[in-house]
């Protein structure tokens, strides 16, 4: 059993309004994360959010998703993961597993979190991070071996430190669409000049 934990509790500081509620496609970057989620087999699906609390998403959604408020979100990444997680392991303490996902990744899709899962069964590996330009990064699933290691992370840096420390037991999976993230109104503009383009 494998839970996801979305990470949605940032101010959008470099965006200068929440980036959780950017429309693309017809929903908010937020929708379709959780959509996402909710299309695998993954459960429960807990949404982690911080310095804008009332997110809109659509009722059938907030029926099937965990929201929890992260009172620490200004510390950073490792708040929220810290706070998703504990969330999680309350929720479902036998989980076997954790799919660390974020919001502004457009092009995160079910298909890909599945794959995540069949990574992990068929490498044997304790993590599985999604490859992309050069750098290992989100969406990650960490196995339960890990959930100590990420419930003891402190500040701004998120889990990439422990596909460093673990490197050995890290399958890679590629993901060249993960390099897309909207962080800034320009990142926003290209997005959406693609998504006109078809």
């Amino acid at each position: 059993m494998i839970g996801i934990v979305i990470l949605a509790a940032g101010a959008s500081a470099r965006m200068g309004e929440p980036k959780q509620e950017l429309l693309y496609k017809g929903e908010t970057l937020l929708q379709h994360a959780v959509n996402a989620a909710l299309a695998t087999n993954c459960q429960p699906v807990i949404v982690v959010l911080g310095a804008n609390t009332n997110l809109y998403m659509p009722e059938e959604a907030s029926k099937s998703v965990a929201t929890v408020h992260n009172p620490d979100w200004q510390e950073g990444m490792s708040s929220s993961i810290r706070c998703g997680l504990s969330a999680l392991l309350t929720a479902a303490p036998h989980t076997e597993g954790v799919i660390l996902m974020v919001c502004d990744q457009p092009f995160v899709k079910a298909s890909l979190l599945n794959s995540l899962i069949h990574t992990k069964e068929s490498s044997g590996k304790g993590i599985v991070a999604c490859q992309y330009k050069d750098t290992l990064g989100t969406p990650v699933l960490f196995s339960k071996d890990y959930f100590d290691e990420l419930l003891y992370l402190r500040g701004k840096e998120g889990a990439k430190k422990l596909l460093f420390r673990h490197n050995e037991d890290v399958a890679d999976m590629p993901f060249a669409l993960g390099a897309i993230d909207i962080d800034t109104p320009e990142d926003y503009a290209l997005l959406r000049r693609t998504e006109s383009k078809g």
